[in-house]
């Protein structure tokens, strides 16, 4: 559809609003250039109204998703290389325009642990050009090597690492020039850049060190795979830890005396200066895997890199704290109501995901409630992901098979989770019911938030004028009704 002057006004439907709520409005954008307007300014300055209109018959007109953890989806791994670039980017094309029917514009494709060669290779192909049929990559999520054995999942053992050098030890596995800065993504439209998120366990020895030269250089520092104390993951915070990699999983259970990387989501800035962590001696290195060792009973089956946590108890170190004197103001106390010790310190974003069997939706609920403003919700798809696929026995890899079963994934043979195959579209719907949220609530969770945490909310996760014309049209129910990328429509429903 094209109209004469480029112009298109949705009418006649809800708008959600950036504090979540929905509004009826109508939203105008520049087909040609792909962005949202600012109707107001266009019609009143430019003199000009929309030669096309578009009645959505009361529906949601959301910005588009943007799932930051997606492993693979449609038959293609991002992780499995096997020497031919144009097999990969055509898989990656494939995800790219099939998965905007699920409503994500926007991706981050995940590559777990890898060999240090493959990286530079897996980059180089990432940074594919941009198709305007499908949705955006943004870079990638680095989910390893640098990541704790006994939390690993489905990384391979033999290939994960500990960055004994620091910072310079993440330069040489990734490539000082696939580490990315700020400035980067306003010199690209949104294409593909390079790491946009790294996740690893700042437990082990040189990660903690890493953390804030890769803060500064505009990159999402996550923790995961990872039995860090409080006081580690508290510390990786103050350094620039941004997110926590699928909340729950692969990660210590909550305990009372030590939260762990969980208690993040009720951290408070005045208690974090009261209790001073000890970080020289907390710090350890990865656990042994080159002798062929396999740490705190881990085996050697695939599993979910979210995988269930009954094989490795959480810690319970003892709590280390400071002497705390002086005023109130340092104790953070306050006599009138409402006042916060104005105190540097950040909750970091978390991912969920939300299929009703990686995480109880009790757990969900809990997380939420707690801290809303940092709840992103995630696929942490695999290869299977498919909305048309039924249920059965499915190919996976190294001869490896996959029993479906609606969104539970499971490895032929066993009970073991092998990932996810929900589609973000239905974590939205799920999110909604198990919280109890409006559906304008759990639109912010794949949009506003996840732009937020990457650093691109004035481009997209938002209606803002200006930002790319990303689009997904929702019925009451949270399903998706058609799909637009940069002003263009990709996808409708039949």
């Amino acid at each position: 559809m094209t109209s004469p002057n480029t112009l298109i006004c949705f009418t006649n439907c809800l708008l959600p609003k950036e504090d979540g709520n929905l509004v009826e409005k109508d939203l105008w954008i520049d087909e040609r250039r792909g962005v949202v307007l600012d109707s107001q300014k266009t019609f009143f300055s430019a003199k000009q109204r929309p030669d096309s209109i578009i009645d959505v018959g009361g529906n949601i007109v959301s910005p588009g998703f943007i799932d930051i953890q997606i492993n693979g989806a449609y038959g293609f791994d991002f992780s499995v290389y096997e020497g031919d670039s144009d097999a990969y980017r055509r898989g990656l094309s494939t995800v790219a325009e099939k998965i905007v029917e699920t409503g994500v514009t926007s991706l981050v494709p995940t590559i777990i642990t890898q060999e240090k060669s493959l990286y530079p290779t897996l980059l180089s192909l990432l940074r594919s050009r941009v198709n305007p049929k499908g949705a955006t990559l943004l870079g990638w999520h680095a989910e390893g090597p640098f990541i704790q054995a006994a939390k690993r999942g489905a990384h391979a053992p033999l290939l994960i690492r500990s960055p004994s050098h620091g910072f310079a030890s993440f330069e040489e596995m990734y490539g000082t020039e696939n580490l990315i800065v700020k400035e980067d993504w306003l010199m690209h439209s949104g294409a593909s850049l390079g790491v946009r998120i790294i996740t690893a366990a700042p437990e082990i020895s040189g990660v903690l060190d890493a953390v804030g030269d890769l803060h500064q250089r505009g990159i999402v520092f996550s923790i995961g795979h990872s039995i860090a104390t409080s006081d580690v993951a508290t510390e990786a915070v103050r350094r620039g830890a941004r997110l926590i990699t699928h909340l729950f999983n692969a990660m210590p259970q909550l305990h009372h005396r030590d939260p762990s990387i969980i208690g993040l989501l009720g951290a408070s800035p005045h208690i974090n200066t009261l209790f001073s962590p000890v970080i020289s001696s907390l710090a350890t290195p990865a656990a042994p895997v080159l002798s062929g060792q396999i740490p705190l009973r881990a085996t050697t089956k695939q599993q979910s890199e979210a995988f269930n946590d009954h094989e490795t108890p959480p810690q319970t170190p003892a709590l280390t704290t400071t002497r705390v004197e002086g005023n109130l103001q340092k104790l953070g106390l306050h006599l009138e109501k409402g006042q916060v010790a104005d105190l540097e310190f950040e909750r970091p974003f978390y991912e969920l995901i939300v299929d009703g069997i990686h995480s109880h939706p009790n757990s969900v609920r809990l997380a939420y409630n707690v801290y809303p403003e940092g709840c992103i919700l995630i696929t942490d798809a695999m290869k299977i992901l498919d909305p048309h696929l039924k249920d059965g026995v499915h190919e996976w890899r190294d001869g490896k098979r996959l029993v479906k079963e609606g969104f539970k994934l499971c490895l032929e043979g066993t009970n073991t989770l092998a990932g996810s195959v929900v589609t973000l579209d239905a974590c939205v719907r799920n999110f909604s019911r198990f919280t109890g949220c409006s559906l304008g609530e759990a639109i912010k969770c794949v949009t506003f938030n996840p732009a937020r945490c990457l650093g691109i909310v004035n481009r997209k996760g938002t209606l803002r004028p200006g930002a790319d014309a990303d689009l997904v049209i929702l019925d009451h129910g949270g399903n998706v009704l058609g799909t637009w990328v940069k002003g263009m429509e990709v996808w409708k429903k039949e």
